[in-house]
């Protein structure tokens, strides 16, 4: 499996995961022309920080499962944001709060947002 192959792959996993544990306003963003930090973002959003904490552990958990190698994580005790790097995909889990305030979506929005529908 490629690069892109592999992106798209944890990408459809996640994302299915996200909606399953209710996560609200997931986003896809295609970060690979404005960064070299990843290829993408994942961003999702839940109603308080044990739904966000669930939503990071499931997505974490079935990944692993998949056999996708978690580079590095940060958040996990009573944030509002959990962050999960796949290496080309970084998934962002927020409490709705926290995400209004940091806003990544008008931070990064030279990225386009893509449809998981369309990988």
């Amino acid at each position: 499996m490629n690069q892109l192959e592999q992106s798209r792959e944890i990408i459809k996993i996640a994302y299915h995961v996200l909606e399953d544990k209710k996560g609200e306003d997931i986003k896809v963003l295609d970060i690979h022309e404005v960064s070299v930090i990843a290829d993408y973002f994942i961003i999702a959003s839940g109603k308080n920080v044990n739904q966000v904490q669930a939503m990071a552990e499931a997505v974490e958990e079935e990944l692993i499962k998949n056999n996708f190698k978690l580079v590095h994580k940060e958040g996990y005790h009573s944030s509002g944001w959990i962050l999960l790097d796949f290496g080309s995909v970084v998934i962002h889990v927020f409490d709705k709060e926290v995400r209004d305030f940091y806003c990544l979506e008008r931070l990064w929005r030279d990225a386009p947002a893509i449809s998981v529908d369309t990988l």
